[in-house]
């Protein structure tokens, strides 16, 4: 079986990494795309081909992998510090050694300053693998000295190919469902098969239908709800910290700034989540609207979408759908507070769909 056939599409990337591996490695790699899209899977297959021992580089227990992971919401110079003493150590066992720094987009500026360094010279046994959601925020200094290993979005057919596999009596409508608005990622498309958050994913479209539906709705209230729904959401991301903290042994300062990433990270992603999810119901409401129901989102709403999509909330819903995916964009920029971002979003979503409010009695 070929060494990354377990990583899902991705031809570029694997025929990279198929190519080190048969012909030897570069110094630097720099696996970058969307996250939930295979890079870190691929990565460290890629260093289990080079150590020769798949399972104990799964555990992070061989002595020649390294694993930097971000503590808390920057990769710091201390710990680029600390991986450059362990990289003037010759490989114990195998022929090379392999450094993996996760979310390589964390680098603060003398973080990535300290890592160039060994980027420009370094021993002749080292590999270092850089995984990063973003290439924006990697100087270009630092790009220039990896060999580029991208990764994008999958297609719908890849993940509801997984998702029929991963849940065989699903009914059809909500495997399809779950492929598209999962927007070509794994990860979330996991997610979104479990039961809590299926019943969460039907209280945020309960929130985005009572936006034009409810004379009574209250921006306030359904900002507070959505950030609700987030949080429950992110329960999982904290659990699993907690886990690992078991077993790493962290001094308590290092614990606790984890936490904290763990907890901003996951109140982002969800709350970046949350809004895909609503730019693709007002989307919904305009493919319906013309006819288009083949290529709807939410493919299991269709008897909601049929009742509320019309010819005259066309408008309305294309500027809504306009307005999330600004605050997308944003929140995704700038550190903008969630509450006062969803809640100024809301109160202009109503107002853009206002003519679509029932008519008072």
């Amino acid at each position: 079986m070929p060494v990354f056939d377990e990583i899902v599409e991705q031809a570029e990337a694997k025929r990279l990494l198929e190519a080190a591996v048969s012909g030897g490695p570069a110094h630097a790699y720099l696996f970058h795309g969307p996250a939930g899209v295979g890079k870190g899977k691929a990565a460290f297959a890629f260093a289990a081909e080079l150590l020769g021992d798949r399972g104990r580089v799964e555990r992070q227990a061989h002595p020649d992998l390294y694993v930097l992971e971000p503590l808390g919401d920057q990769i710091r110079i201390d710990e680029i510090r600390t991986l450059r003493r362990d990289l003037h150590m010759r490989p114990f066992e195998a022929a090379w050694r392999v450094y993996v720094i996760v979310s390589a987009h964390l680098l603060n500026a003398e973080a990535a300053d300290a890592l160039l360094k060994d980027l420009e010279e370094p021993p002749d046994y080292a590999v270092i693998l850089l995984v990063a959601d973003e290439l924006g925020p990697l100087p270009e200094t630092i790009r220039s000295r990896c060999q580029l290993v991208p990764f994008t979005r999958l297609s719908e057919r890849a993940v509801r190919a997984l998702v029929d596999g991963w849940a065989p009596g699903l009914p059809s409508e909500r495997a399809t469902a779950v492929a598209r608005v999962a927007g070509g990622r794994l990860d979330r498309a996991a997610r979104l098969l479990d039961p809590e958050a299926a019943a969460r994913r039907e209280e945020l479209l309960g929130i985005a239908r009572s936006v034009y539906a409810d004379p009574a709705f209250s921006s306030s209230a359904a900002a507070s709800r959505l950030l609700g729904l987030v949080d429950e959401g992110a329960k999982e991301a904290r659990e699993l910290v907690e886990k690992q903290l078991e077993w790493l042994d962290l001094p308590p300062r290092e614990a606790e700034l984890r936490r904290r990433r763990a907890d901003l990270g996951a109140q982002r992603e969800g709350v970046l989540e949350a809004l895909e999810e609503l730019a693709a119901w007002f989307r919904d409401l305009i493919c319906v609207a013309v006819g288009a129901e083949d290529v709807v989102a939410h493919y299991d709403h269709l008897p909601q979408l049929r009742e509320d999509a019309s010819v005259e909330r066309i408008a309305g819903a294309e500027r809504a759908s306009e307005l999330v995916r600004e605050t997308w964009r944003a929140y995704e920029e700038f550190n903008l507070q969630p509450k006062l971002a969803l809640e100024a979003l809301l109160v202009r979503l109503r107002h853009a769909l206002a003519s679509a409010l029932p008519a008072p009695a």
